[in-house]
């Protein structure tokens, strides 16, 4: 990501070293003063490049800028350990006998489609939604979405569930946004599911309710699956229920020392879901995930570390400062390479991931309509009273 005085060196540095004229260009390139003037504003059109247009765009600058102001290439090709110099040379002297007006004319061009490219790209980028409980903040390349219910201790509902997956969407779909970072307002992360969510309907019979349930659950947890770059948790609190097993499906999860993990699935008469029946074995194995998820074992931040849910854990009073260095830290990483790598981290698993979240939320379809459940969470209910 290139961005602050990151993208402000980069811009400089492409316009100084593809278009700084050289000694011997300056002779040649009084020479033919008719297309000086080209260069000229196509060198000021390249100053407005806001990202680096990548090394394959920088070569053929190169290449056009040298034929455009020497003429064809004339100098040796550098020895084999040289790769940076081979690379260069191999753009200018494949240009072969382009005369130099013609080279001016295609360097001008190119910098026109560059900066075109880049101005197309930047207006179709919408600025992010302000939802109802959600904050969404796009800042140096990564979109920050807080969870902003602290009166209901950042409990998620059913709208909650449309817009996390729009902003999701969204933040995949936008070239500015690289990264996206997941956290929560207050004292918690995310204390799980609303369980108003699961009131009876006037409109809707038990049935119709428990289907477009899991069709929410399902595409809010494909979303997370399907989201192409790097997403990082900032755990700053307690975290219940799909809170917990969502973190399974983050690239990164980084938490404050006062956080809990906690999935009561059990307890509500319910079963796992986000593919932690799958995960939370992988990563903890068969004994340890059997009594987060059967048993509702609630871990503490240093156990969540150790059985490999967290990545790293912080003091509390340092968490917020250690956060902002993890955002800037990705903020600073190549883009494409940072999203190509999880792809081949991640993508052998995708479709994987896909069944079993659609196994899981059909057996979550079956379970909410039982007696079992429904006493369950009523029993749970009156005892928070």
């Amino acid at each position: 990501m290139i961005t602050g005085i990151v993208r402000s060196s980069v811009r400089q540095y492409v316009v100084r070293q593809l278009t700084k004229p050289h000694s011997a260009c300056f002779v040649n390139h009084r020479m033919f003063s008719s297309h000086e003037n080209v260069l000229e504003k196509a060198k000021e059109r390249l100053s407005q490049l806001t990202e680096d247009p990548g090394n394959e765009a920088k070569l053929k600058l190169y290449g056009l800028y040298k034929q455009a102001t020497i003429g064809p290439c004339n100098t040796k090709k550098p020895g084999v350990f040289d790769l940076v110099g081979q690379a260069k040379w191999n753009a200018w002297y494949r240009l072969g006998d382009l005369s130099q007006v013609e080279a001016a004319e295609q360097y001008s061009q190119y910098v026109s489609d560059l900066v075109g490219e880049v101005s197309s790209a930047a207006k179709s980028d919408t600025t992010p939604v302000n939802y109802q409980d959600l904050l969404v903040n796009d800042t140096k390349g990564v979109r920050i979405i807080t969870l902003n219910r602290p009166s209901k201790y950042n409990a998620l509902n059913y709208q909650m569930y449309r817009d996390l997956i729009d902003a999701f969407s969204s933040a995949a779909s936008n070239n500015n946004v690289n990264a996206v970072v997941l956290t929560g307002t207050g004292k918690y992360y995310c204390s799980g599911n609303d369980l108003t969510n699961f009131a009876p309907s006037d409109s809707l019979t038990p049935q119709e309710m428990a289907s477009a349930a899991r069709l929410l659950l399902r595409d809010f947890v494909d979303s997370i699956i399907d989201f192409p770059k790097p997403l990082t948790a900032a755990v700053n609190g307690p975290a219940v229920g799909i809170a917990v097993t969502t973190l399974g499906l983050c690239d990164l999860v980084y938490c404050s020392e006062r956080a809990t993990f906690h999935t009561p699935f059990m307890e509500l008469g319910q079963s796992p879901e986000a593919c932690s029946s799958f995960i939370f074995p992988k990563i903890m194995g068969y004994s340890k995930a059997n009594e987060v998820l059967l048993l509702g074992h609630k871990m503490t931040a240093d156990e969540a570390f150790a059985n490999g849910l967290v990545t790293r854990v912080f003091p509390d009073e340092q968490f917020e400062e250690k956060v902002k260095e993890i955002v800037d830290q990705i903020g600073s990483l190549p883009p494409m390479s940072l999203r190509k790598s999880k792809e081949l981290i991640r993508g052998l698993e995708t479709s994987f991931l896909k069944d079993v979240n659609d196994k899981e939320t059909l057996l979550l379809e079956e379970r909410w309509q039982s007696e079992e459940c429904f006493n369950a969470i009523m029993k749970f209910m009156q005892r928070k009273i």
